[in-house]
């Protein structure tokens, strides 16, 4: 397909949000999206000066919200700061900090900013963070989070029924975790958060290609991957530490024996994961379901960009404007 009818494909009726990833996915473009986490500042030029090699080189940038349970400068204001550098956000909703009325005026907040994209997160639990005697909320699980920005967006009214002037034009976000089903599994989850109303999912990460391969396969079976863009989570293991840490204490997270292998047997660890990284995302772009990959790699916004480019996944890709 020429670069001139993706685009018209892109844009051709019915996009809700009208945003660069939205662009790429409905053209059928393998999508690649990173992630950007705020810090305890008033002064934005780092964070901003930080993301800036992903200009251009990803759809959208994920700004986290309070992950780990730490405060930090506000998600919502990163995200706008952003938007007027030419870097499309996902923002990340946690319905863990706010109540129904916050809540809701946040969703009209990232769309008076032209946000296009959010993802919708339970958030992690306040007592294993720095302020373990913080009330969580829950008004909404995450769920109910894509339900009411869906009924914001598509019926233009607030909970309560009361009209939106101008309602947010946003692409609906989930989060999901890879795993290898077992007999008689059904994605009961999954199913539950497209009636709420995903349209994308963004997974913890995934650097078994088999476990990928089983796992989309099976939801393929159900239809799953027809009805739900999947990016799944991949990044540039700094050093064989840092892989082993995250084997034994992220859930759902297993690093590969042979990739554990080659960090160890490395003369540059770094260097060797970024590698990996550019492999996996050559890979994953094969495996039938997956429609992008969601680079995570903390304060390593540099090195994302670096595996991005050097994956050569946008090599022949049309160019989609933010």
């Amino acid at each position: 397909m020429t670069e001139t009818a993706m685009n018209e494909a892109a844009t051709a009726g019915g996009l809700k949000s009208g945003g660069k990833l939205e662009r790429v996915l409905a053209a059928g473009g393998f999508a690649v999206t990173c992630e950007t986490s705020p810090t305890a500042t008033t002064d934005l030029a780092p964070l901003l000066e930080r993301v800036a090699p992903l200009h251009g080189v990803a759809d959208a940038v994920n700004v986290t919200d309070g992950a780990t349970a730490k405060a930090h400068v506000s998600s919502l204001v990163l995200a706008g700061a952003m938007m007027q550098q030419g870097i499309q956000p996902v923002l990340q909703f946690t319905v863990r900090d706010r109540n129904l009325i916050a809540l809701q005026g946040d969703i009209l907040g990232a769309g008076a900013l032209g946000i296009p994209n959010i993802l919708c997160l339970t958030g992690d639990d306040p007592k294993k963070g720095e302020e373990p005697d913080a009330s969580p909320v829950f008004d909404l699980d995450s769920a109910g989070l894509m339900r009411l920005a869906r009924r914001m967006r598509d019926e233009g009214v607030l909970n309560a029924g009361r009209e939106i002037k101008g309602p947010p034009r946003l692409l609906i976000g989930c989060a999901d975790a890879p795993m290898v089903p077992k007999p008689g599994w059904e994605p009961k989850s999954l199913r539950a958060k497209i009636d709420a109303g995903a349209d994308f999912a963004q997974t913890q990460y995934c650097f078994d290609l088999e476990t990928a391969k089983a796992y989309f396969g099976r939801l393929a079976d159900f239809g799953i991957t027809e009805r739900l863009a999947f990016l799944v989570g991949i990044g540039p293991l700094a050093s064989l530490r840092q892989a082993k840490w995250m084997d034994e204490n992220l859930f759902g997270v297993s690093i590969p024996e042979p990739i554990l292998k080659r960090l160890e047997s490395a003369d540059d660890e770094r260097e060797e994961g970024k590698k990996i990284c550019a492999e996996l995302i050559q890979q994953l772009r094969e495996v039938p379901g997956v429609r992008g990959v969601h680079l995570m790699a903390p304060r390593q916004e540099a090195a994302m960009a670096e595996v991005i480019e050097r994956s050569g996944v946008l090599n022949g890709r049309p160019a989609f404007s933010a």
